[in-house]
C-alpha cells in the first residue's frame, strides 16, 4: 500500500512539472548566423517533447547577397518554473553571390539551448548551434552560431 502511495505522488509530481509545448511559435532569432544575421523562425510541435524548427536567413548587403534555410529536429525537457532546456539535430541548404565567388552549399547542424515561456504567448531563447557547411569555399568550414530568438505562440 505504502509503495502504491509513494507511485501515485510520483505520477502526480511529475505530470505537474511537465509543460507543454505549443502548437506553433512564430518569430525571430537574432545572432552573428556568419553574416547572415536575422532569421525568421518558425517551430512546430510533433509529439510529447519533440517539435521542429526552422529557420530562414537572408543576407543583402553591397557585396553579398544570401540566404540559408535550416530546419532542425528537437528534444525539449522543462528545468522549472517556465524554462525549458533543449537540444537537436538537422540540416540545411543555402546560396550566395559574392560577386566573382557564388554558389549553392549544404550544411549540417546541432543546437542547445535554454528558453524560457512566459505566461502569456512570448517564447524568449538563447542558443547555440554549430553548422558545419559543405560544397563551396563560402560556408565550408565550423561555425558557432549563437542568437536570442523572440517567439510568438499560438
Amino acid at each position: 500500500m505504502k509503495n502504491a502511495i509513494l507511485f501515485l505522488f510520483f505520477i502526480g509530481a511529475t505530470a505537474l512539472s511537465a509543460q507543454s509545448i505549443s502548437k506553433n511559435a512564430l518569430g525571430i532569432r537574432v545572432g552573428d548566423n556568419d553574416g547572415f544575421g536575422g532569421e525568421i523562425s518558425y517551430q512546430r510541435y510533433l509529439h510529447e517533447n519533440n517539435r521542429l524548427e526552422f529557420d530562414l536567413g537572408w543576407r543583402d548587403s553591397d557585396n553579398v547577397e544570401a540566404f540559408k534555410l535550416v530546419g532542425l529536429y528537437q528534444w525539449v525537457m522543462p528545468i522549472d518554473g517556465g524554462f525549458n532546456w533543449y537540444v537537436g539535430a538537422g540540416g540545411g541548404v543555402g546560396s550566395f553571390d559574392a560577386g566573382e565567388n557564388d554558389g549553392a552549399f549544404a550544411l549540417i547542424a546541432g543546437d542547445i539551448g535554454i528558453e524560457y515561456d512566459f505566461n502569456i504567448p512570448l517564447l524568449i531563447s538563447l542558443d547555440m548551434r554549430p553548422e558545419i557547411g559543405f560544397n563551396d569555399n563560402y560556408s565550408d568550414d565550423l561555425d558557432l552560431d549563437i542568437a536570442l530568438g523572440l517567439r510568438y505562440q499560438f
